[in-house]
């Protein structure tokens, strides 16, 4: 078989729920609003694969930087650089 080479390789126990975690989707996630300046930490919701961050920075924490559209900017740390990830709010959560 074939080796995977996509983005979301390497990912089953990552992108997993855990068994209480299960089932819909919660809409106060979905629509909950950030501030510049607050400070957030990249958890993915595996249910929603649109503008999920890449798997290095999961559980990475974050300020967020700015707004664009119905994404956050959010600025991290990644090995002495500043950069900068387009994510839904539904894969942040409030520190």
């Amino acid at each position: 078989m074939k080796r995977a080479h996509g983005p979301r390789q390497n990912t089953r126990k990552k992108l997993k729920k855990r068994a209480r975690d299960r089932g819909k989707i919660s809409t106060t996630k979905l629509l909950q609003k950030f501030k510049p300046g607050e400070k957030v930490v990249l958890k993915p919701e595996p249910a929603v694969q649109k503008s999920i961050p890449f798997r290095r920075f999961i559980g990475r924490r974050g300020i967020i930087s700015g707004e664009r559209g119905g994404s956050y900017i959010v600025s991290i740390k990644d090995g002495g650089k500043e950069k900068k990830i387009i994510c839904r709010p539904i894969h942040l959560k409030r520190v």
